[in-house]
């Protein structure tokens, strides 16, 4: 979220304590402790306290307390707030300013799209600010509010800065303008031969890493060779990002490059790299370069064999992202070298070992059409419900059409004791819709299980199954009491009911949770062709607020493959830190699930289903604040605004678009390199509160 400065981007490789990276919000002596009480509780509800938050965010209770309530109008992220943090850009002390464009920028990222107008003035007010601003600081706040923006002209304001020779400046650009990429923006003016200025040996790493970014969003096939240089940067974290970017300009050509990047002693390196190897080779219709290069990885299968975990990410890697059938004896080979493991292998190593292979007895069922090879892999190691769950997501995922027998035994699936099967099953199902389901189908949706149950009517929606609106209809009843329904359900009833469902959906825009809000505007907004926006509704006084976790707070996740130290951030995210911290000390992780591992991405877990889509049963606030997610940071998982709850990931990579949007509220002090180690379906033994 925040600029990467030197100093932040040599924590993000050294890993060194948290407090030393970022600037928090500055404590200030004259501060009134009782009105930051109040802020806390107004921010808890969503409320602006009848305008009296408005009023201390333009300075009326001192800087302190000034700064306390721009925050939370970020947090808040109401349209109606815009003038008085638009305002607040001019102020006189830097400290304000930064938070001003850091609350601009979370209401340009607002999870409900704003207005055009009002984005015409978050876009013009943070131009002006940034062309006059003088605190290099506040000045690289400005341009990453431009980014969350997203407009033409923020772009073309961070086009200009790439030729900026203030100290850091061209790299923060660069970076920027790569997340506003990801999300779809047009990149069509950006001149390549700055960015490729900006790849030179001699720049700053950070300099280096932002304008590797933008490269792989930029998607042109002129930045190849830009992309080959960056290939061999002294940077693990730029070699890898460079990695990604072959997978949408290489060609065969580029085999060399990856099949050495393949073999870098990084595993998240050699893991982008046999993520865009994967990528390229499903263009091959027969044998091709790409494919010979993946035969590369039994290196790293051998070595998973051998205990290395961490060597893994690069076959995970490509079995996530799957061959086509010309690839099929690059797995079957993978799948033998997995299987010589070396006598007297550990449990964790052959744990993993089995892992893999079920991985990738999963990608070749997904290039049948019918899963098979899940069946019997895993050497007895990995339980049925999680084998089937995994081959059935997979061939969901294909674009192979079923084979025989498919639709009769997804039927069966369908009615599988364990609750990980079924929902792949409607995966399945809703992937190649057939009459078969619809009975079975409509039983999941009056089902006990309410996660299964929304899964259900949005299959059900994918059949356009009108036969099953009873059941969607009773399920929308419960709407109001159980929110983390309501966006499969509207789903169903838009594209079972069409406008009919309009008036039904109208009540939710005034429910009190914001998730149930932003989906109610999004399906209004699809049937009307209306744009169509909630407006805030405060939360009930008596919201649930878990306990603050005491200063210094620290967990320790220990797994069969070591420990992870993680210090909380008990003073910028205290509603999210505490409630980790009281779940760990009621033992609530104990033998809970890595459900999902992306290899150079996340390693996610808190999920007591297992299949993420669980949680404690209720849901948190998010707590955004300047904290950039880098290497090691700990994130809280949504569903969307405000639906926090017990899964947590820890980032193996930074991941600015990931910035201003999840709750950064921890960093890990100690144990990363079992973080990397991580595979699907490791185990929380327990988790450590401390103190």
């Amino acid at each position: 979220m925040r600029r990467l400065p030197s100093r932040v981007f040599a924590c993000l490789l050294l890993l060194t304590a948290l407090p030393a990276c970022v600037r928090n919000v500055p404590a200030s002596p004259s501060a009134d402790a009782e009105a930051l009480g109040q802020i806390q509780a107004w921010e808890d509800r969503r409320s602006l306290g009848e305008g009296q938050l408005v009023a201390w965010a333009q300075g009326q209770r001192g800087t302190g307390v000034q700064l306390r309530a721009l925050r939370a109008l970020a947090r808040i992220q109401d349209p109606a707030t815009l003038e008085v943090i638009l305002a607040s850009l001019a102020a006189s002390e830097p400290q304000v300013r930064e938070e001003a464009a850091f609350a601009a920028g979370q209401l340009g990222l607002s999870w409900e799209p704003l207005a055009e107008e009002v984005k015409a003035r978050l876009t013009d007010a943070l131009r002006a600010a940034e062309a006059a601003e003088a605190d290099a600081g506040v000045r690289r706040t400005l341009l990453e509010s431009l980014s969350k923006v997203n407009t033409p002209g923020a772009v073309q304001r961070l086009i200009e800065r790439l030729g900026d020779s203030r100290e850091g400046v061209a790299g923060r650009a660069a970076l920027a303008l790569g997340v506003v990429g990801r999300r779809g923006a047009s990149l069509a003016e950006v001149p390549l031969e700055r960015v490729g200025a900006l790849l030179a040996p001699e720049q700053a790493e950070e300099t280096r890493y932002g304008a590797t970014y933008l490269l792989v969003y930029l998607k042109r096939p002129a930045a190849l060779e830009l992309l080959r240089q960056c290939a061999a940067d002294a940077s693990p974290e730029v070699r890898a990002i460079c990695a990604k970017g072959f997978a949408e300009v290489g060609g065969q050509d580029d085999a060399p490059v990856l099949g050495k990047l393949l073999a870098d002693p990084v595993p998240r390196v050699a893991a982008e790299a046999a993520r865009s190897l994967a990528k390229l080779s499903l263009k091959c219709e027969g044998p091709c370069a790409t494919l010979e290069a993946l035969r590369g990885l039994k290196r790293q299968a051998g070595a998973v064999a051998a205990g290395a975990s961490a060597e893994g990410h690069a076959i995970l890697a490509l079995a996530q992202t799957g061959l086509s059938p010309s690839g099929r004896s690059v797995l079957e080979e993978l799948r033998r070298a997995l299987r010589e493991a070396p006598r007297g292998a550990s449990a964790v190593a052959l744990d993993d070992v089995a892992w893999l292979d079920c991985r990738l007895a999963a990608a070749m069922d997904r290039q049948a059409g019918a899963i098979a090879e899940v069946l019997r892999c895993g050497g007895d190691r990995v339980p049925e419900p999680r084998r089937v769950a995994l081959g059935l997501r997979e061939v969901a995922l294909g674009q192979t059409p079923a084979g025989q027998g498919g639709a009769k035994d997804a039927v069966n699936w369908l009615r599988h004791a364990d609750a990980r099967v079924r929902l792949s099953a409607l995966e399945w199902v809703a992937a190649r819709p057939g009459p078969e389901a619809l009975e079975a189908v409509r039983a999941l949706i009056a089902g006990d299980d309410p996660v299964v149950a929304g899964a259900a009517a949005a299959t059900a929606g994918t059949m356009k199954a009108t036969e099953a609106l009873p059941e969607v209809r009773a399920l929308a009843a419960r709407v109001p009491q159980e929110p983390d329904l309501a966006e499969p359900v509207a789903g169903a009833l838009v594209a079972l009911e069409g406008k009919e469902a309009e008036p039904l959906l109208r009540t939710w825009l005034g429910h009190p949770h914001s998730n149930v809000r932003r989906v109610a505007a999004e399906s209004l907004t699809q049937l009307t062709g209306q744009p169509v926006r909630s407006s805030r509704v405060e939360m009930p006084a008596d919201t649930f607020r878990p306990p603050v976790a005491p200063t210094g707070a620290k967990l320790t996740f220990r797994t069969k493959k070591g420990d992870i130290t993680v210090a909380l951030d008990t003073e910028q995210a205290p509603l999210t830190s505490g409630n980790l911290y009281a779940l760990a000390r009621k033992g609530y992780f104990r033998h809970v699930t890595f459900h999902r591992v992306v290899p150079d991405f996340v390693a996610q877990g808190g999920d007591p289903r297992g299949d993420g889509e669980g949680g404690p049963g209720y849901s948190i606030r998010c707590e955004l604040t300047h904290r950039p997610y880098l290497r090691g940071t700990m994130g809280m998982a949504l569903a969307g605004k405000d639906t926090g709850g017990s899964q947590f990931f820890f980032t193996h990579t930074p991941q600015p678009h990931l910035d201003g949007r999840y709750t950064v509220f921890g960093e890990v002090t100690a144990g990363m390199d079992v973080v990397d180690a991580l595979l699907e379906g490791d185990v929380i033994l327990d988790v450590q509160a401390e103190p």
